[in-house]
C-alpha cells in the first residue's frame, strides 16, 4: 500500500469508510463511486471488480490498523501488550463499533477465496507482530484468542472486553 498514488489512496480510504459505514451488501457500485468521488471509469481502473474494491478497502484498513496498534509502544513487553489491548479497544470504539470489518467481509462473501485470504493474512500479521513485540512465542494461540475475543465481543462487551483480555494476558508472562 505504500506505493499508492494519491488517487489510489483516496479510493482506498473512501472504500474502507463506505464499507465500514454501510456493510458489504448494502451499498452498490454507484454508491461506492459516489463515496470515492471519482468517475466509474477511474474506480474500475484501480479496482476492476467489486471483490477488488473490498480487497483494496481491507488492505488499506490493515495498514491503518497495524500502524495504530504497533507504533511507539513501550519497550517493556507487559506494558506493550497492555497498550496494544487498549489500542484495540480504541480502534473498536472509533472504527469498528459493529465488529471486525474483515470478518464482516468474509460473512458477506463466504465463497471468496481472495477475501478469506485477506482475513487470514491480516490476522496472522497482527499476531506475528504481537509475538515479536512481547516475546511470547509459545502463547501465539492465546494472543490470537484474546485479540479475536475483543474484536468479536466488542458489540456486546465494549471496554470490558479489553479489561478482560488485559487481565488474562498478564498470566502469559508468569
Amino acid at each position: 500500500m505504500s506505493t499508492m498514488n494519491k488517487t489510489q489512496q483516496k479510493i482506498a480510504a473512501a472504500l474502507e469508510h463506505a464499507f465500514a459505514e454501510n456493510g458489504f451488501t448494502e451499498i452498490g457500485v454507484d454508491g461506492l463511486r459516489d463515496a470515492t468521488q471519482v468517475s466509474l471509469r477511474t474506480l474500475y481502473k484501480y479496482c476492476p471488480s467489486r471483490e477488488e474494491m473490498i480487497i483494496t478497502a481491507l488492505d488499506y484498513r490493515h495498514m491503518r490498523y497495524m500502524t495504530h496498534l504497533f507504533d511507539d509502544l513501550p519497550l517493556n513487553s507487559e506494558q506493550a501488550l497492555d497498550e496494544i489491548w487498549g489500542r484495540v479497544g480504541t480502534w473498536m470504539l472509533e472504527n469498528a463499533a459493529n465488529g471486525c470489518l474483515f470478518h464482516g467481509a468474509c460473512a458477506s462473501h463466504p465463497n471468496s477465496l481472495a477475501i478469506r485470504t485477506m482475513l487470514e493474512r491480516h490476522k496472522m500479521e497482527v499476531i506475528n507482530k504481537m509475538v515479536l513485540i512481547t516475546g511470547l512465542v509459545s502463547a501465539r494461540d492465546q494472543l490470537m484468542l484474546l485479540h479475536e475475543g475483543i474484536t468479536q465481543s466488542w458489540p456486546l462487551m465494549h471496554e470490558s472486553a479489553v479489561k478482560t483480555a488485559t487481565t488474562f494476558s498478564r498470566a502469559l508472562f508468569s
